[in-house]
C-alpha cells in the first residue's frame, strides 16, 4: 500500500472527507508518530504494535566494490514489534493470502 492508497482508503471510509483533508490527516499522523519516537524513544498503538529506537553497534563490513574491509559506525534506527493481535491476523490459516489457499507466495 502506498501513501496515495492510504489517503484514498481514509477518504472513502470517512464519508465526506476530501482526499486533500485525508492527505493532511495522514501527514499529521505520521509527523506525530515520528515526534513521539524521537522524543520518547517509542510509540505504541494497542493491537497494532510498538515502534522503538534501537541501537546498532559499530561493526566491520566490506566495501562491495573493492572488497576492502571498513568500519561501519554505530547508529540509531527504528524497530517495530507487532502486537499479538496483529501477528494472529497474519497467520496463514486465517488469512486470505494466496499461500493459505495453496498458491505460491511472492
Amino acid at each position: 500500500m502506498t501513501k496515495a492508497d492510504l489517503v484514498e482508503a481514509i477518504a472513502s471510509q470517512a464519508g465526506g472527507l476530501s482526499r486533500k483533508s485525508a492527505g493532511d490527516l495522514v501527514d499529521s499522523l505520521f509527523a506525530a508518530v515520528g515526534r513521539a519516537i524521537r522524543n520518547d524513544g517509542r510509540f505504541s498503538y494497542p493491537r497494532f504494535g510498538t515502534f522503538s529506537v534501537r541501537l546498532r553497534r559499530a561493526r566491520r563490513g566490506r566495501n562491495p566494490r573493492t572488497g576492502a574491509e571498513m568500519r561501519i559506525a554505530a547508529a540509531r534506527t527504528v524497530g517495530f514489534r507487532p502486537a499479538n493481535e496483529l501477528k494472529a491476523s497474519l497467520s496463514i490459516s486465517s488469512s486470505r493470502h494466496p499461500a493459505a489457499a495453496g498458491g505460491a507466495a511472492r
